[in-house]
């Protein structure tokens, strides 16, 4: 399947940057519900898995994992009419220091915005009535869902415990619901907070009303950079509204359980507050096998919304928390009223993201295919990124994982090709442990060498001279050579090197003898071929003095014959006359 059905939906809150993945599988080991499908080395999100809790964007060293950024929407509404109001996270606290804390308003109503509240207002609200539900029902079992990434992750893959979730909003849809109850139902809502999956939220089909545009820490700051506008440079003013009571500790775990006026101590039975992953699941197992009364305050990221993928910088998590706590405490909440807030009931529903578990045939056939047939063979190492061997067979079969991410079976797979490779080579290959007895050996080695299993355990000078080898034992260093081997009517180069962490000496023959014979017989031909030129030569020699000689004695007879005919020729010239 080609990876164009796997790239990124339009409004898909979480993506991956394709060009930055770099295929380490990370952000399938991080992904808590395992929304990463790998296809073709590429690690998409699923949207239909996803719940948008921003765990693999905080865990990809490559930043390829990226959240929807929605400024222009924000600007676009900030552009239109109707009054702009501003929510605001209590975990802004644990992005700025005291120092500018007090100047975030200040810089908000630079950006255009009419009213700046705090989320907490909110917070306070659905505090005060899930509190309510449950001394109305004491002896049964609540989940809290200020948390949308818990209320997510119930509904896809925990559904049998959706009945548990209480019905009332998260603070973010409360707030806004109650901006537009003060400020008029034309207003625009623009949620700022450190928490991704907020976006998610919002686009709720039973939500899509309430907030108009989500935006995280992260994108604030880019807002307020991009308008030029510094904290420093604004002054310090408060909000448009003081939440009640303790809502200000709300982005911590047992933040709900405190701002409902219920107990908080760490070893209370009933009221429980877990944070993370981990803690969640055990304590979702905990509702299913037991009918014992709780309420379960859960916070989907470690030490809570200060945590959010949203938030921006990698802080210290226990200096974050130290700033919400610090804020909470310098700014104590107003007096609680009691004005009839706006309806804060919500419905949650089944979506199971799993289309149910696969029959075993089918999940050990996948098994059979990696090597991992037999149950000694399933390490669960968890290298793929999944549990165990069992999930990454299903998650095969879903398409979601293929079998080479299997790293034990690759592995396994090297070895039987570097082995078939020495196997066959042509040339000899001789392992030796640390006091040169010979470990193993290839077949070339024992044709070269006329050796067999006898050899193994020996020291290999039964062999050959092991001068070289004691020599590479000794320097570490690497030694080449050509050698002749007249015992074996061998002519080999050697290449001897050692592997110092498995203590083993290692020894690499290719066999040259036939290509040294070719160069001998050509050697010996070019001596016999010199020894001909040159008697050929001294023939010519002689031949040539010969033929001089006999030429110049030749020359000589010829000259004086010639000089004889001429005084003849003289003499009869000079009697003609008187005749």
């Amino acid at each position: 399947m080609g990876t164009q059905k796997w790239r990124r939906r339009p409004g898909q809150v979480v993506f991956t940057h394709e060009a930055r993945c770099r295929d380490c599988y990370r952000c399938l080991r991080a992904c808590p519900v395992k929304a990463i499908r790998v296809v073709e080395g590429q690690a998409y999100v699923d949207a239909d898995r996803c719940i948008a809790c921003g765990t693999c964007i905080r865990e990809c060293p490559q930043h390829a994992k990226a959240f929807r950024v929605d400024l222009e929407e924000a600007m676009r509404l900030m552009a239109g009419p109707g009054p702009k109001a501003a929510s605001v996270a209590p975990s802004f606290a644990a992005l700025l220091g005291p120092e500018n804390q007090n100047r975030l308003p200040g810089a908000l109503r630079r950006l255009g915005f009419d009213f700046v509240g705090e989320t907490a207002s909110g917070a306070h609200e659905v505090a005060r009535r899930t509190g309510e539900l449950f001394r109305a029902a004491p002896s049964g079992q609540i989940i809290c869902t200020a948390c949308p990434a818990v209320v997510q992750y119930i509904e896809q893959y925990a559904p049998d415990l959706v009945d548990r979730l209480a019905p009332v909003v998260s603070p973010m849809i409360a707030h806004a619901r109650i901006l537009r109850a003060r400020l008029g139902p034309e207003t625009k809502v623009v949620f700022f907070g450190p928490c991704v999956t907020k976006k998610a939220e919002a686009g709720r089909p039973e939500l899509r009303a309430d907030v108009d545009c989500v935006l995280t820490f992260s994108e604030m700051v880019q807002w307020l950079a991009q308008e030029g506008i510094t904290l420093p440079d604004c002054g310090e003013s408060p909000f448009d509204e003081s939440p009640p009571g303790d809502s200000r500790y709300f982005p911590l775990p047992g933040g709900l359980a405190r701002t409902a006026g219920l107990a908080t101590d760490l070893l209370d039975e009933q009221i429980i507050a877990v944070d993370g992953m981990e803690d969640l699941e055990q304590a979702l197992d905990r509702l299913r096998n037991s009918d014992e009364p709780v309420l379960l305050e859960p916070l989907f990221c470690a030490q809570g919304c200060v945590n959010g993928a949203g938030m921006p910088g990698r802080g210290n998590l226990f200096a974050r928390r130290r700033g919400v706590l610090d804020y909470a405490a310098r700014h104590p909440g107003a007096a609680a009223k009691a004005p009839a807030p706006p309806d804060l009931g919500t419905s949650h529903r089944r979506a199971p993201a799993d289309g149910g578990a696969f029959p075993d045939a089918e999940i050990n056939a996948v098994l059979e295919r990696t090597g991992k047939g037999a149950a000694e063979d399933q390490l669960n190492c968890g290298a793929c990124g999944y549990g165990s061997c069992r999930d990454q067979a299903a998650a095969v079969l879903r398409g979601m994982a293929t079998p080479e991410m299997c790293i034990p079976h690759m592995r396994r797979l090297a070895e039987q090709r570097g082995d078939r490779i020495i196997e066959t080579t042509p040339n000899g290959v001789v392992i030796l442990d640390g006091d040169l007895n010979v470990l193993a050996m290839n077949p070339a080695f024992r044709r070269m060498f006329q050796c067999g299993d006898g050899l193994l355990g020996k020291r290999v000078s039964h062999l050959m001279d092991a001068e070289p080898f004691e020599r590479v034992t000794a320097s570490g260093e690497p030694f080449e050579e050509t050698v002749r081997h007249g015992s074996y009517r061998r002519v080999c180069r050697q290449m001897i090197y050692t592997m110092p962490e498995e203590r083993q000496t290692v020894g690499i023959f290719v066999d040259i003898t036939r290509a040294v014979a070719s160069e001998e017989q050509l050697e010996t031909l070019r001596a016999e071929t010199g020894r001909k030129a040159r008697e050929l030569l001294d023939h010519q020699v002689r031949m040539a003095q010969e033929m001089a000689r006999f030429l110049g004695a030749s020359t000589a007879q010829s000259e004086e014959l010639v000089r004889n005919m001429l005084l003849l020729a003289e003499a009869r010239r000079e009697q003609a006359p008187g005749e």
